[in-house]
């Protein structure tokens, strides 16, 4: 999946302008970035396409995940994109559900292990069948 078609999906699934959702890609993958280890975020940083690759700030030195919840994840999304929390919830969902269909499933499930379960309304709907998702 190139660039434009995970951004353009992101918008789809957020019901947001392409510049907007753009916006909020890019803060949830900066966020998503802080809470996975260093090596999770170069395995998933090398399925993505290079402008994504650049939000998540890969670095091999960076191991240690930060710790922190669901909660805190959307409030640093919605910090990140300037919005409002059930915006940053929604996006969240939406990069996710991308997520899920631009990189491998082992990938993606990769990613999913290192959240801890109050995560799950967020990732949960990514891991819908695909006739679901696309519903």
């Amino acid at each position: 999946m190139d660039h434009h078609t995970f951004v353009a999906r992101v918008a789809r699934l957020t019901g947001t302008a392409e510049n907007r959702a753009a916006t909020l890609t890019a803060a949830t993958l900066e966020t998503l970035a802080d809470r996975l280890t260093g090596g999770e975020v170069l395995d998933l940083a090398a399925q993505l396409p290079k402008p994504l690759w650049a939000m998540l700030r890969p670095h091999p030195r960076t191991e240690a995940a930060e710790r922190f919840g669901a909660a805190e994840f959307v409030a640093r999304v919605a910090r990140r994109a300037d919005c409002d929390e059930n915006a940053a919830r929604g996006a969240a969902r939406a990069v996710f559900a991308t997520l899920r269909e631009a990189i491998s499933g082992g990938e993606f499930d990769d990613v999913v292990v290192q959240l801890p379960r109050d995560y799950r309304d967020m990732v949960e709907p990514a891991l819908a069948p695909a006739a679901a998702r696309r519903r």
